[in-house]
């Protein structure tokens, strides 16, 4: 019985040993593949997806519209927020690598840009965002198949320090239903600006559009700091879109012929700006007669400050006085 207790013992033993063993090996192999699959991109909440769908359903009774295409530079002051930081610092993350983390996890859909013409959202132009990795030589790995692909780049390969302009599509409604004027963002193409410093040359090409209705949820999780004076981050890429915080020049109306602003007046720069400021205008005003404005003005004082002064009501004009003598006006006494 004791030799037979003691082989067991040792069978058991080896087993425990074989078993350890091939734990050990393993795990490493599952580590590396979870390291890899690790999803740095924006992530999207139930709740945030419920609360994006309510957002982007269409007005019911649009009595009124004007669409028209912006050109966002964020060398200026008043766009630089979606601009920095240029390499992803502690989570947060420029306009661009956002975009363009969604587009390799597959989270989001982009569509190719047609040289001259509106853009398309359709099946037939959806965009292959292998083949712009290719294009513009950016390394990369793959994970995955099929639509179930992933593309994961390191940070240090996205463009976003190139990415120094976008274009916006922006669509001013008026509501008859709810009474409401609102302008709002529909659709975003970033512009790659390259610099050839040895030929003095610039290039200027448009990567794709992306509907902004598919990336509002994560916009609105992703904040920003839009003052070098107040550095605390109280808006967020969404709130900065639909207040309308961004600046830009408008360079085509939605027309009939489809033509932009430099097709319609001209290369010449004086026109170009003067066309702008009469849609601008346009704007403005159709946006001021749809409510009642308060009898209020604001002129300037000899100091330069702007005082809000109400208006006066005209004065009711008295009578001019006829120069002919009153006729005697009698004098009625009660009789008993």
């Amino acid at each position: 019985m004791k030799p037979l207790y003691i082989a067991s013992l040792i069978i058991m033993f080896l087993a425990c040993s074989l078993t350890g063993f091939s734990q050990n090996t393993q795990r490493p192999t599952r580590q590396r593949t979870s390291e890899a699959a690790v999803d740095n991109s924006p992530t999207l909440s139930e709740r945030a997806r419920i609360k994006n769908e309510e957002t982007s359903k269409a007005p019911v009774h649009v009595a009124w519209l004007r669409e028209m295409y912006r050109n966002i530079d964020l060398e200026k002051d008043n766009n630089a927020a979606l601009y920095y930081p240029v390499q992803p610092v502690g989570g947060r993350m420029n306009l661009f690598t956002i975009i363009f983390k969604l587009l390799a996890d597959g989270k989001i859909t982009a569509y190719n840009y047609l040289l001259d013409k509106q853009e398309v959202f359709d099946d037939a132009e959806k965009l292959n965002f292998e083949e712009v990795l290719k294009s513009y030589k950016i390394s990369y790995q793959t994970q995955g198949s099929g639509s179930a692909v992933r593309y994961i780049v390191d940070d240090n390969f996205i463009p976003g320090s190139e990415v120094l302009q976008y274009r916006i599509k922006e669509g001013s409604y008026f509501d008859a239903a709810t009474g409401t004027y609102k302008t709002q963002v529909t659709a975003i193409c970033p512009l790659l600006v390259q610099v050839d410093y040895f030929v003095g040359d610039t290039t200027r090409n448009a990567l794709f559009w992306v509907p902004y209705e598919s990336l509002r949820p994560y916009l609105s999780q992703a904040m920003i700091m839009t003052s070098d004076y107040n550095n605390a981050m109280t808006y967020s890429i969404d709130d900065f879109f639909t207040k309308g915080m961004y600046e830009g020049d408008i360079v085509k109306t939605v027309n009939m012929r489809d033509q932009s602003l430099a097709q319609q007046v001209g290369d010449d720069p004086d026109m170009l700006k003067l066309a702008q400021d009469s849609i601008e205008s346009q704007l403005k005003t159709f946006r001021e007669q749809l409510w009642i404005q308060p009898d209020t003005t604001q002129v300037v004082d000899k100091n330069g400050k702007k005082v809000t002064v109400k208006e006066e009501k005209p004065k009711a004009v008295k009578p001019e006085s006829s120069s002919a003598p009153a006729a005697p006006s009698k004098s009625v006494r009660r009789t008993r």
